[in-house]
């Protein structure tokens, strides 16, 4: 057998995955299970947005585009950013990418040698630190508290400082938990000195606040974001990131050694998100709100602990430690014996052990059903 690296054997399962694939496992058995663990828009994309896309295939633009993405896109994004935060943005700082998920490697890969840190929250998305790790930087971990939101706080981070410190990681509204940082906490980051690393990919889904971009604090910054969410666009494979002008020529031979760039047909597609899908967001947003707030209500009713009532994405971390030791165990058991699928919160980093993760980016009926079921079990258990 030949070797594998341990790199490839260590790095660690995204454990949601596993969950959605034991579900489709008993789907495929016959078996009707409620998804309330994954964080995919369960609406089609907007009509403009295939309607753009239709066109450009007509147009014949089926062909490698700029390795920094179509000016047009990048131009579109940096109006956005400017409607949206008052902040100023040169398109020439976008790079697009072909989703979120390769702009967070690409960033990672130009600011981290092997051995440096990171500092994130805990919990966190699982992702983070798998790539930090894979690339043979060391992920700091600060834990954040349930009571506050689960926001970072600016005077823990600045105690874990230390002279292999690059980049402090932020993610508002966050997943797992849907809270979203203050505008003061944001501040404070940003005047600690590290490069900071704002994860923007839900802004957008905000329900009752206003969300913060990194850029209104400062400009030692790089934004990640994207089309996956905000528009329904997931398989679409598209994302962005805005990067401080040195980084921009380093990420860009990244990029085209190792992707060369994104699709041409989504990048057409989100130019009409961008400039004509606002009604169909609005639209989708307030169906998320009406599934939020019943969600809150249901979630504590079932006696799970929810000490602040999550204001963005399309997630919360309920508390349910009274329940089990294990999330892992518990929400295996609650897929087994309900029919429902929920992310346990170990996926999330060891101070969520003991939480469960339940999405509403599914229809307000099989969130009531979803619920019941779990309310039946918890009364026969």
């Amino acid at each position: 057998m030949e070797r594998v690296t341990r790199r490839a054997k260590e790095i660690p399962p995204f454990i949601v995955m596993d969950v959605l694939e034991r579900a489709h496992e008993l789907e495929r058995g016959g078996r009707e299970i409620i998804h309330l663990e994954i964080g995919e828009p369960d609406f089609p994309t907007p009509q403009c947005i295939c309607d753009a896309a239709r066109e450009a295939i007509g147009r014949g633009e089926t062909h490698y585009t700029h390795s920094l993405g179509l000016i047009e896109l990048r131009e579109a994004i940096c109006e956005y950013y400017h409607g949206k935060y008052n902040v100023t943005i040169d398109p020439d700082r976008v790079l697009v990418t072909s989703g979120t998920s390769p702009a967070l490697f690409m960033v990672f890969s130009a600011i981290l040698e092997a051995g440096e840190e990171i500092i994130m929250s805990d919990p966190h998305y699982p992702c983070y630190p798998n790539f930090a790790e894979f690339l043979g930087a060391r992920p700091v971990r600060i834990r954040v508290e349930e009571d506050e939101g689960f926001q970072l706080r600016p005077d823990e981070i600045r105690k874990r400082l230390g002279p292999k410190t690059r980049a402090v990681m932020i993610n508002s509204p966050s997943n797992p938990t849907g809270n979203l940082l203050s505008a003061a906490r944001m501040q404070e980051i940003a005047e600690l000195g590290p490069l900071v690393i704002s994860d923007e990919i839900y802004h957008g889904l905000v329900y009752g606040e206003k969300e913060h971009c990194i850029l209104e604090f400062t400009d030692n910054a790089f934004v990640l974001n994207g089309f996956s969410k905000l528009y329904a666009m997931t398989g679409w494979r598209l994302g962005y990131l805005i990067a401080p002008p040195d980084f921009v020529r380093p990420l860009q031979k990244v990029q085209q050694n190792f992707f060369i760039s994104a699709g041409s047909i989504s990048q057409w597609a989100g130019i009409a998100a961008l400039t004509r899908a606002a009604p169909d967001v609005e639209q989708m947003k307030a169906i998320y709100d009406e599934r939020r707030r019943y969600m809150i209500r249901r979630i504590r009713e079932l006696g799970f602990g929810l000490a602040v009532e999550p204001a963005g994405a399309f997630y919360m971390l309920a508390n349910a430690k009274h329940l089990a030791e294990s999330s892992y165990e518990l929400a295996f058991e609650i897929l087994e014996k309900a029919g429902v699928g929920v992310s346990p919160g170990i996926d999330f980093g060891q101070n969520a052990e003991g939480y469960l993760r339940f999405s509403y980016a599914n229809s307000l009926e099989n969130i009531r059903e979803g619920l019941d079921r779990i309310e039946k079990f918890l009364h026969t258990r």
